[in-house]
């Protein structure tokens, strides 16, 4: 017989049983694996699970939400216990099936109290604070161009209060920020006070613009495929939500004149400023430390990294099953980093493999990008930021005809520009990595010159002094 409890006076979960002591146990999710302290010894046994978690270096914090089984040797764990309230999290047992949850009273949950919620923060009174709201990919990281002005605000500003808009507190966010978790009061306060909203997407939610308040809307990457207005098919709802959200947005940020063209269009931006810095997360490729980066993902010195980035697809939830990393780590003797979308992060799981590490759950895409020798990726607008690097380039683009023809459609050839070889197959990928990468060396400057002119790792030096010019960071 096996019973299970909540510590109450921290992340614990406790599962006991009688008989010999199993040889292990673990509590498994999507992207994150606790192994059980087992304890006791003759009639009785325990497992002790932590309920957080630490990855990449990084300090302990709470498991992300999702579904986790717990799994002991030779038990059968079928117990229900209560969701309850732990700190910086919330979890209920159920038939050997832990499902957690973000920090925010059940109270919450209900749309009767979100719409509540919803109702004070559209007639807000308290007055506007010298803060700055903060949000990255939803919420699922504190990452991108965000993170990168947080830093430097924090260096030129730091009596500003910095809030970062996170999923779950298994978010981390910088050194002196404060997390407010999606949802909770504490959210929609946050988000109601700030002087100034720092987002790299669209704005999630009611947004009721206070008299004063400004929005800075950083996006997320040069474009290669179609965005917005410019996708096929017109639908009249669609052109009315883009309109709408981007009529949000005080200043938009591109890395480059191309990019600050194609985005102002499809948003219907226009005649609005539109700041052409680079982008401040790419500052990293410029300054810095590849080799930290990699004894934090456990590489060691010497080993070549290649990094498989995909983007996301239209028609399925996950990453694309184009190739398979462990054969693609023996093939071109390397360790492989696969990198899914951010819009595969939740749907998914890691990828394991000899001298494979799945790093979508890693927070900050330019560290991988500083740490890899070659990238493999399609479409991704990650190209745009590797070429910062001046390293080797491979597009695996099996379904290019689909994509371009049927899914999203681009703004340019990417087989005539490519600053790299296009590649049908997994084959062909292999030939070309062990193939001399100067035969693209002119189309590489080409690109460079065109796209990553601005990329001098002080981009976020520039975006917080414009914001300080202008008057758009408080208290300053």
């Amino acid at each position: 017989m096996t019973t299970a409890r909540f510590e109450p006076d921290g992340p614990l979960l406790v599962v006991e049983g009688e008989g010999e002591r199993p040889a292990s146990a673990v509590l498994e999710g999507a992207r994150v694996r606790v192994p059980a302290r087992m304890t006791g010894r003759g009639r009785t046994w325990k497992a002790r699970f932590p309920l957080t978690a630490a990855r990449w270096g990084g300090e302990e914090l709470p498991l992300p939400s999702g579904e986790y089984r717990v799994s002991i040797d030779g038990v059968d764990v079928a117990t229900t216990l209560p969701v309850r309230l732990l700190p910086g999290l919330r979890a209920g047992l159920e038939g050997g099936r832990l499902r957690v949850g973000p920090p925010v009273d059940p109270v919450y949950d209900e749309p009767e109290a979100q719409g509540a919620l919803e109702r004070r923060y559209i007639s807000h009174t308290a007055p506007l604070e010298d803060a700055v709201f903060f949000e990255s990919f939803y919420g699922r990281n504190a990452s991108c161009n965000p993170l990168a002005i947080d830093r430097e605000l924090a260096r030129r500003a730091p009596q500003v209060v910095r809030y970062w808009s996170v999923v779950d507190l298994s978010v981390a966010v910088p050194d002196g920020a404060v997390a407010v978790v999606e949802g909770s009061p504490e959210w929609w306060r946050a988000r109601s006070v700030s002087r100034l909203l720092v987002v790299n997407d669209w704005l999630r939610r009611t947004f009721a613009r206070r008299p004063g308040q400004r929005v800075v809307q950083t996006w997320h990457g040069t474009p290669l495929k179609r965005l917005a207005l410019h996708r096929r098919g017109f639908a009249p709802r669609r052109w009315g939500a883009i309109v709408k959200e981007s009529r949000r947005w005080d200043v938009l940020l591109a890395q480059n004149p191309y990019a600050a063209g194609i985005l102002s269009r499809a948003y219907a931006f226009l005649r609005r400023p539109v700041w052409v810095e680079g982008y401040p997360r790419n500052d990293a490729l410029v300054t810095g430390d590849a080799a930290a980066v990699r004894r934090r993902l456990g590489i060691r010195e010497g080993e070549r990294v290649v990094l498989y980035a995909p983007t996301w697809r239209d028609d399925r939830e996950r990453i694309v099953d184009f190739l398979d990393p462990a054969r693609l780590a023996v093939d071109a003797d390397a360790v492989v980093l696969v990198r899914g979308h951010s819009r595969t992060l939740i749907p998914g799981h890691d990828l394991e493999g000899p001298r494979v590490i799945d790093v979508t759950a890693y927070p900050d895409t330019a560290e991988l990008l500083l740490a890899a020798d070659e990238l493999v990726t399609d479409y991704s607008s990650i190209m745009f930021d590797f070429s910062v690097t001046g390293k080797p380039m491979y597009f695996l683009a099996p379904d290019l005809e689909h994509y371009r023809g049927e899914l999203r459609g681009f703004y340019f050839d990417l087989e005539r520009r490519a600053p790299g070889p296009v590649v049908r197959n997994v084959e062909e990928l292999i030939a070309a990595l062990a193939a001399d990468p100067s035969a693209y060396a002119g189309r590489y400057e080409a690109w460079r010159r065109r796209f990553n002119a601005r990329e001098d790792g002080r981009a976020a030096e520039r975006v917080v002094a414009r914001l300080l010019d202008q008057g758009m960071i408080p208290g300053v």
